[in-house]
């Protein structure tokens, strides 16, 4: 099965200035290419005014295509368009193919005008649905996830009522806690765990960032909030986030 090539990007590096430039079996290459392209998918989804839930399943639909898919073989900005495209059918917050390649094309050549309906963008348009076509398949059509963001919201909910006031007050742990839960979609940390234990680790990590500490019962608090999770889980789904943030330091 071969990705669909569009010469729009093939030929001048229209999105990405060739997305396959990661040396072959270079796994480090690789991923920081898959980091790059997820910010990109992150804040080409802002610009559309997608909301915070589509977005993470375009991230989450890149990185399930790539476990099965090499960057030898495909051209991961054009699977980006693609996935931001299918996201969007699958949260039914339907965007026009139109507007996201001119938001992309816009992403890399932010001086430019528009693109003109011309050859060179039918071209790309027909890619990017041929790609999302390619996308369904190589998934199987499992293309919905149970996103980590509603046991975060709920979690929150809960440990503010543990908190004094002042403590919940004076520290941003709600905003922390949100925003490690969507960088977290710049790596396949995502879709590796379940999404109670991500949203779980994204809590108690602003937790410990602030030193803000839980009053502490029979059981801890993060035990009595998710059951099936373990401290050594906790910590590894930590581990995996921070390695995130160094992975930015070395794509910037």
């Amino acid at each position: 099965m071969q990705a669909p090539r569009s010469a729009a990007v093939a030929e001048t590096g229209e999105f990405g200035g060739g997305g396959n430039a990661a040396a072959v079996g270079d796994s480090s290459n690789d991923t920081k290419t898959h980091f790059r392209v997820c910010r990109f998918i992150i804040e080409t989804g802002v610009k559309l005014g997608m909301r915070s839930v589509p977005v993470a399943t375009a991230c989450a639909l890149y990185h399930k295509f790539f476990q099965s898919a090499s960057l030898e073989v495909y051209e991961p900005y054009l699977v980006a368009m693609s996935c931001i495209y299918l996201a969007g059918k699958v949260e039914e917050q339907h965007l026009r193919t139109r507007d996201i390649i001119n938001v992309c094309h816009r992403y890399f050549h932010p001086g430019r005008d528009p693109l003109q309906l011309d050859s060179k963008f039918w071209e790309l348009r027909d890619s990017v649905v041929q790609c999302e076509l390619l996308i369904l398949r190589q998934l199987n059509f499992q293309v919905s996830f149970e996103h980590p963001h509603k046991y975060l919201l709920h979690y929150l909910l809960s440990v503010r009522c543990l908190l004094n006031r002042h403590a919940w007050s004076r520290t941003p742990i709600a905003e922390t806690a949100w925003a490690l839960l969507k960088d977290s979609y710049h790596g396949p940390v995502c879709v590796q765990h379940r999404p109670q234990h991500l949203a779980l680790t994204a809590l108690y990590l602003a937790l410990h960032t602030y030193g803000v500490q839980v009053p502490r019962g029979e059981r801890e608090w993060w035990q009595v909030l998710c059951e099936d999770v373990t401290r050594t889980q906790i910590e590894d789904i930590m581990t995996e986030l921070l390695q995130l943030y160094d992975m930015e330091a070395k794509c910037t």
